[in-house]
């Protein structure tokens, strides 16, 4: 099946050309999310590898209801807006209610609908209106043949600007593991499909309140999934992981980023 191609900013997506997902988990301050931003553009015009920057304005999907959750929806989104025209950079941030879909949409110009959601009819047709591409990731529990139902939830909204995203499958408890079949299975169903190289190490709830992670396979595991096929790779990054407000036992480290993609390029080529 011939793959859909489209646009997310000025970035072909379906195109060959490889690209990158990438900011930290949640929006934290103004001086994080600049200081993350600045690197980034750096890497991608050494690399020349285009990137969309993610970060989340709220997180819904907590375990522990003391976790931090957003330093407020209209603070973080104005952030992401300043970042979108400071670095001239497209901005994808995910929503956990139908009724966000258009408020996001006045900022983002990719809507992602989290794993734990995907299967949520209404919150998938209500960004799929938006008219914005959609990237849908992979529920932990969801069979990769099962996404192309989830994806054609949005084409029958006139939408097919879709991307699954594969973040890693439930193996017992507290743990994630790969299944790096999901990708090609997934890249049947003609829509593109990107890696989450990030949230593929979390170790959910391992650590009582909040999750853990193995960040120390982030790249061989990024690494095996360009080996196999995909179309990006979705990295969340942080100038100091364990300061992090969310996820920091799974996010790298920024200054580890350009090597990282140094890297994978290699295996790209």
């Amino acid at each position: 099946m011939a793959e859909t191609k489209f646009k997310i900013g000025e970035i072909e997506i379906g195109s060959g050309k490889p690209f990158i997902i990438a900011g930290p988990c949640v929006v934290e301050s103004k001086e994080i999310a600049f200081a993350t931003a600045e690197k980034l553009k750096i890497i991608s015009q050494k690399l020349d590898i285009p990137f969309i920057y993610k970060s989340s304005y709220i997180k819904a999907n907590r375990q522990s209801g003391k976790s931090f959750a957003t330093i407020g929806v209209d603070k973080a989104l104005k952030i992401l807006a300043d970042v979108k025209s400071q670095f001239n950079v497209p901005i994808l941030t995910d929503i956990h209610k139908p009724d966000e879909a258009d408020m996001a949409a006045e900022v983002a110009d990719c809507l992602q609908i989290p794993a734990f959601l995907c299967r949520q009819t209404e919150l998938v047709l209500a960004a799929a209106k938006t008219g914005l591409p959609l990237n849908i990731k992979k529920g932990q529990f969801m069979a990769p043949e099962d996404m192309s139902e989830i994806a054609q939830k949005a084409v029958s909204e006139g939408n097919n600007k879709v991307i699954l995203t594969e973040r890693g499958t439930t193996f017992g408890y507290h743990d994630l593991i790969v299944d790096f079949r999901s990708l090609v299975i997934m890249k049947k169903t003609g829509f593109p499909v990107i890696f989450d190289c990030t949230h593929s190490v979390q170790k959910p709830g391992a650590k009582g309140g909040s999750s853990g992670g193995s960040p120390e396979f982030i790249l061989p595991l990024a690494k095996a999934a360009v080996a196999v096929g995909v179309d990006g790779l979705f990295i969340e990054t942080h100038p100091d992981p364990q300061k992090a407000k969310s996820d920091k036992n799974c996010q790298l480290k920024l200054d580890l980023l350009e090597d990282m993609i140094r890297q994978v390029l290699k295996v790209w080529k």
